[in-house]
Protein backbone atom coordinates (compact mmCIF):
# COMPACT_ATOMS: atom_id res chain seq x y z
CA UNK A 1 0.00 0.00 0.00
CA UNK A 2 1.46 3.28 -0.77
CA UNK A 3 2.44 5.83 1.62
CA UNK A 4 0.80 9.56 1.62
CA UNK A 5 4.51 10.77 1.17
CA UNK A 6 5.33 7.98 -1.77
CA UNK A 7 2.06 9.40 -3.38
CA UNK A 8 3.17 13.21 -2.76
CA UNK A 9 6.15 12.97 -4.63
CA UNK A 10 4.78 10.91 -7.53
CA UNK A 11 1.84 14.02 -7.99
CA UNK A 12 4.22 16.37 -7.28
CA UNK A 13 6.62 14.55 -10.64
CA UNK A 14 2.96 15.42 -12.51
CA UNK A 15 2.46 18.42 -12.04
CA UNK A 16 5.89 19.27 -13.00
CA UNK A 17 5.48 17.43 -16.20
CA UNK A 18 2.20 19.02 -16.64
CA UNK A 19 2.36 23.13 -15.65
CA UNK A 20 4.33 24.09 -18.71
CA UNK A 21 3.73 26.76 -21.46
CA UNK A 22 3.10 24.00 -23.58
CA UNK A 23 -0.38 23.07 -21.48
CA UNK A 24 -1.46 26.68 -22.65
CA UNK A 25 -2.31 25.71 -26.14
CA UNK A 26 -5.58 23.51 -26.50
CA UNK A 27 -6.38 24.58 -22.98
CA UNK A 28 -9.22 27.27 -22.63
CA UNK A 29 -7.04 29.49 -20.55
CA UNK A 30 -5.54 29.95 -24.45
CA UNK A 31 -7.76 32.75 -24.75
CA UNK A 32 -7.26 34.95 -21.88
CA UNK A 33 -3.42 34.86 -22.33
CA UNK A 34 -4.35 36.26 -26.27
CA UNK A 35 -4.90 39.11 -24.10
CA UNK A 36 -2.12 41.74 -22.39
CA UNK A 37 -4.58 43.68 -20.06
CA UNK A 38 -5.04 41.97 -17.13
CA UNK A 39 -8.88 44.00 -17.26
CA UNK A 40 -9.31 41.97 -20.20
CA UNK A 41 -8.02 38.95 -19.27
CA UNK A 42 -10.10 38.59 -16.16
CA UNK A 43 -13.31 38.87 -18.12
CA UNK A 44 -12.68 37.16 -21.30
CA UNK A 45 -11.24 34.27 -19.09
CA UNK A 46 -14.68 34.42 -16.97
CA UNK A 47 -16.33 33.17 -20.18
CA UNK A 48 -13.92 31.08 -21.06
CA UNK A 49 -14.25 28.73 -17.68
CA UNK A 50 -17.66 29.05 -18.27
CA UNK A 51 -18.24 27.46 -21.33
CA UNK A 52 -14.89 25.58 -21.23
CA UNK A 53 -16.61 22.33 -21.64
CA UNK A 54 -17.62 19.82 -24.56
CA UNK A 55 -15.25 18.70 -27.45
CA UNK A 56 -12.33 21.39 -26.89
CA UNK A 57 -11.82 21.97 -30.70
CA UNK A 58 -15.11 23.20 -31.06
CA UNK A 59 -14.91 25.05 -27.64
CA UNK A 60 -12.13 26.65 -28.55
CA UNK A 61 -13.44 27.77 -31.64
CA UNK A 62 -16.62 29.09 -30.32
CA UNK A 63 -14.45 31.57 -27.48
CA UNK A 64 -12.19 33.06 -30.44
CA UNK A 65 -15.83 33.82 -32.31
CA UNK A 66 -16.86 35.19 -28.81
CA UNK A 67 -13.57 37.50 -29.09
CA UNK A 68 -14.24 38.99 -32.55
CA UNK A 69 -17.73 39.89 -31.58
CA UNK A 70 -16.24 41.84 -28.88
CA UNK A 71 -14.33 43.48 -30.69
CA UNK A 72 -11.04 41.94 -28.93
CA UNK A 73 -12.04 44.24 -26.47
CA UNK A 74 -13.89 42.36 -23.89
CA UNK A 75 -13.57 44.86 -21.04
CA UNK A 76 -14.89 47.43 -22.82
CA UNK A 77 -17.18 45.63 -24.79
CA UNK A 78 -18.84 44.22 -21.75
CA UNK A 79 -18.42 47.66 -19.51
CA UNK A 80 -20.72 49.81 -22.23
CA UNK A 81 -22.78 46.81 -23.12
CA UNK A 82 -25.74 47.99 -23.14
CA UNK A 83 -29.01 45.31 -24.06
CA UNK A 84 -31.44 47.21 -25.97
CA UNK A 85 -28.39 48.39 -28.26
CA UNK A 86 -25.72 45.71 -27.95
CA UNK A 87 -27.54 42.85 -27.69
CA UNK A 88 -27.03 42.30 -32.03
CA UNK A 89 -23.61 41.30 -31.45
CA UNK A 90 -24.54 38.27 -29.66
CA UNK A 91 -28.22 37.60 -30.54
CA UNK A 92 -26.85 33.99 -32.35
CA UNK A 93 -23.81 33.08 -30.41
CA UNK A 94 -24.37 29.48 -29.10
CA UNK A 95 -21.89 27.37 -27.61
CA UNK A 96 -23.95 23.63 -26.37
CA UNK A 97 -26.79 24.52 -24.08
CA UNK A 98 -25.13 28.44 -23.62
CA UNK A 99 -28.08 30.32 -26.10
CA UNK A 100 -28.09 33.96 -27.36
CA UNK A 101 -30.06 34.71 -24.22
CA UNK A 102 -27.65 33.21 -21.92
CA UNK A 103 -24.73 35.19 -23.56
CA UNK A 104 -26.83 38.79 -23.59
CA UNK A 105 -27.88 38.65 -19.87
CA UNK A 106 -24.39 37.51 -18.59
CA UNK A 107 -23.37 40.08 -20.27
CA UNK A 108 -25.60 42.29 -19.51
CA UNK A 109 -25.71 40.88 -15.81
CA UNK A 110 -22.07 41.35 -15.60
CA UNK A 111 -21.73 44.96 -16.88
CA UNK A 112 -23.85 46.13 -14.37
CA UNK A 113 -21.53 44.21 -12.10
CA UNK A 114 -18.90 45.90 -12.97
CA UNK A 115 -19.93 49.49 -12.73
CA UNK A 116 -21.33 48.37 -9.17
CA UNK A 117 -17.57 46.63 -8.30
CA UNK A 118 -15.58 47.93 -10.41
CA UNK A 119 -13.68 44.64 -11.66
CA UNK A 120 -14.13 40.90 -11.48
CA UNK A 121 -12.16 41.20 -9.01
CA UNK A 122 -13.73 43.69 -7.23
CA UNK A 123 -16.94 41.27 -7.53
CA UNK A 124 -15.22 38.46 -5.96
CA UNK A 125 -13.45 40.39 -3.21
CA UNK A 126 -17.00 41.90 -2.08
CA UNK A 127 -18.08 38.22 -1.13
CA UNK A 128 -15.36 37.70 0.63
CA UNK A 129 -16.37 37.02 4.23
CA UNK A 130 -14.82 38.44 7.02
CA UNK A 131 -14.45 35.55 9.12
CA UNK A 132 -15.23 32.10 8.18
CA UNK A 133 -14.79 28.90 9.94
CA UNK A 134 -13.55 26.88 6.70
CA UNK A 135 -10.09 26.59 5.74
CA UNK A 136 -10.95 29.00 2.75
CA UNK A 137 -13.06 31.98 1.82
CA UNK A 138 -13.86 30.31 -1.89
CA UNK A 139 -17.61 28.64 -1.29
CA UNK A 140 -18.63 32.28 0.35
CA UNK A 141 -16.96 34.22 -2.60
CA UNK A 142 -18.63 31.55 -5.26
CA UNK A 143 -22.12 31.87 -3.59
CA UNK A 144 -21.87 35.57 -3.78
CA UNK A 145 -20.43 35.99 -7.32
CA UNK A 146 -22.61 33.03 -8.73
CA UNK A 147 -26.31 34.72 -6.34
CA UNK A 148 -24.98 38.90 -7.80
CA UNK A 149 -24.70 37.44 -11.25
CA UNK A 150 -28.45 36.36 -11.29
CA UNK A 151 -30.45 38.62 -9.02
CA UNK A 152 -29.13 42.41 -10.36
CA UNK A 153 -31.41 42.18 -12.66
CA UNK A 154 -34.54 41.87 -11.32
CA UNK A 155 -35.73 40.28 -15.03
CA UNK A 156 -32.92 37.66 -15.27
CA UNK A 157 -34.14 34.29 -16.59
CA UNK A 158 -33.92 31.15 -14.73
CA UNK A 159 -32.51 29.66 -17.39
CA UNK A 160 -29.31 31.37 -16.69
CA UNK A 161 -29.06 29.39 -13.08
CA UNK A 162 -27.39 26.60 -14.88
CA UNK A 163 -24.27 28.07 -15.91
CA UNK A 164 -23.55 30.02 -13.15
CA UNK A 165 -22.50 27.32 -10.43
CA UNK A 166 -22.98 27.44 -6.29
CA UNK A 167 -21.53 25.85 -3.83
CA UNK A 168 -25.20 25.74 -1.43
CA UNK A 169 -26.99 23.89 -4.50
CA UNK A 170 -23.84 21.06 -3.85
CA UNK A 171 -22.37 21.82 -6.98
CA UNK A 172 -18.67 21.11 -7.10
CA UNK A 173 -18.06 24.65 -9.29
CA UNK A 174 -16.06 23.31 -11.33
CA UNK A 175 -15.56 25.89 -14.00
CA UNK A 176 -15.34 28.50 -11.31
CA UNK A 177 -12.97 27.06 -9.25
CA UNK A 178 -10.46 26.76 -12.21
CA UNK A 179 -11.29 30.44 -12.92
CA UNK A 180 -10.00 31.38 -9.73
CA UNK A 181 -6.94 29.10 -10.77
CA UNK A 182 -6.03 31.02 -13.46
CA UNK A 183 -6.67 34.58 -11.71
CA UNK A 184 -5.15 33.95 -8.21
CA UNK A 185 -1.88 30.99 -8.62
CA UNK A 186 1.36 32.29 -10.29
CA UNK A 187 3.38 30.56 -13.03
CA UNK A 188 3.91 29.38 -16.71
CA UNK A 189 0.09 29.01 -17.19
CA UNK A 190 -2.02 30.64 -14.72
CA UNK A 191 -2.18 34.56 -14.37
CA UNK A 192 -1.73 35.46 -10.65
CA UNK A 193 -2.80 38.70 -11.07
CA UNK A 194 -5.50 38.89 -8.14
CA UNK A 195 -5.06 39.63 -4.55
CA UNK A 196 -8.18 39.08 -2.98
CA UNK A 197 -7.66 34.93 -2.82
CA UNK A 198 -4.49 33.52 -1.29
CA UNK A 199 -3.34 30.51 -3.38
CA UNK A 200 -3.54 28.35 -0.24
CA UNK A 201 -7.03 29.27 -0.24
CA UNK A 202 -8.27 28.18 -3.36
CA UNK A 203 -10.16 24.92 -3.66
CA UNK A 204 -9.51 22.02 -6.37
CA UNK A 205 -11.24 22.15 -9.59
CA UNK A 206 -13.06 18.47 -9.43
CA UNK A 207 -15.03 17.53 -12.80
CA UNK A 208 -15.27 13.69 -14.14
CA UNK A 209 -11.42 13.47 -15.09
CA UNK A 210 -9.53 14.47 -11.56
CA UNK A 211 -12.65 12.86 -10.11
CA UNK A 212 -11.64 9.61 -11.83
CA UNK A 213 -7.77 9.89 -11.04
CA UNK A 214 -8.44 11.01 -7.52
CA UNK A 215 -10.50 7.58 -6.86
CA UNK A 216 -8.13 5.49 -8.77
CA UNK A 217 -5.79 6.69 -6.10
CA UNK A 218 -7.37 6.29 -3.02
CA UNK A 219 -8.07 10.12 -2.48
CA UNK A 220 -11.35 10.54 -3.09
CA UNK A 221 -14.02 8.68 -1.09
CA UNK A 222 -16.84 10.29 -2.52
CA UNK A 223 -18.58 8.60 -5.54
CA UNK A 224 -20.28 12.07 -6.44
CA UNK A 225 -18.55 14.93 -8.05
CA UNK A 226 -20.01 17.70 -5.63
CA UNK A 227 -19.06 20.49 -3.32
CA UNK A 228 -18.45 17.64 -0.85
CA UNK A 229 -15.53 15.67 -2.78
CA UNK A 230 -14.31 19.07 -3.66
CA UNK A 231 -13.45 19.92 -0.21
CA UNK A 232 -12.49 16.22 0.73
CA UNK A 233 -9.91 16.49 -2.16
CA UNK A 234 -8.81 19.99 -1.10
CA UNK A 235 -8.13 18.85 2.20
CA UNK A 236 -5.64 16.05 1.15
CA UNK A 237 -4.16 18.47 -1.53
CA UNK A 238 -3.47 21.67 1.12
CA UNK A 239 -1.82 18.66 3.47
CA UNK A 240 0.79 18.03 0.51
CA UNK A 241 1.06 21.22 -0.43
CA UNK A 242 -0.45 24.40 2.49
CA UNK A 243 0.74 27.17 0.65
CA UNK A 244 -0.66 26.09 -2.80
CA UNK A 245 -2.94 23.17 -3.06
CA UNK A 246 -4.34 23.52 -6.49
CA UNK A 247 -1.17 23.11 -7.88
CA UNK A 248 -2.33 19.57 -7.83
CA UNK A 249 -4.98 20.51 -10.70
CA UNK A 250 -2.30 19.98 -13.28
CA UNK A 251 -1.47 16.27 -11.58
CA UNK A 252 -5.09 14.96 -11.89
CA UNK A 253 -6.42 16.59 -14.96
CA UNK A 254 -2.92 16.61 -16.77
CA UNK A 255 -3.00 12.70 -16.76
CA UNK A 256 -7.03 12.48 -17.24
CA UNK A 257 -7.00 14.56 -19.86
CA UNK A 258 -3.92 13.08 -21.73
CA UNK A 259 -5.65 9.54 -21.19
CA UNK A 260 -2.27 8.61 -19.49
CA UNK A 261 -1.82 5.81 -17.27
CA UNK A 262 -1.83 6.11 -13.50
CA UNK A 263 1.52 4.60 -12.04
CA UNK A 264 -0.09 1.11 -10.55
CA UNK A 265 2.36 1.38 -7.94
CA UNK A 266 -0.61 3.60 -6.54
CA UNK A 267 -3.91 2.67 -7.93
CA UNK A 268 -5.57 -0.71 -6.54
CA UNK A 269 -4.53 -2.29 -3.83
CA UNK A 270 -1.38 -0.09 -3.34
CA UNK A 271 -3.77 3.08 -3.27
CA UNK A 272 -3.44 5.11 -0.01
CA UNK A 273 -5.35 3.95 3.25
CA UNK A 274 -8.32 6.31 3.49
CA UNK A 275 -8.30 6.01 7.04
CA UNK A 276 -4.83 7.72 6.76
CA UNK A 277 -6.04 10.69 4.89
CA UNK A 278 -6.81 14.09 6.31
CA UNK A 279 -10.63 15.41 6.68
CA UNK A 280 -11.64 18.98 5.78
CA UNK A 281 -13.01 21.47 8.48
Amino acid sequence: MATLSDLQTYLDTLVDRHEQPSFIDGDPISIPHAFDDPRDREVIGLYAALLAWGRRDVMLRKLEALCERMGHAPNRFVRSFEKDRDAGALDDFVHRTFQPEDAIWLTHNLSRALARYGTVEGLFAAHRPDDSDDASPVAAMLQGVSTTLLTIDDETPQRLRKHLARPEAGSACKRLNMYLRWMVRPGPVDFGIWDCVDPAELMLPVDVHVGRQARALGLLERKSNDWKAVRQLTAICRSFCPSDPARYDFAFFGVGSQDESLDTRFTGDNSVDGSSLPTPR
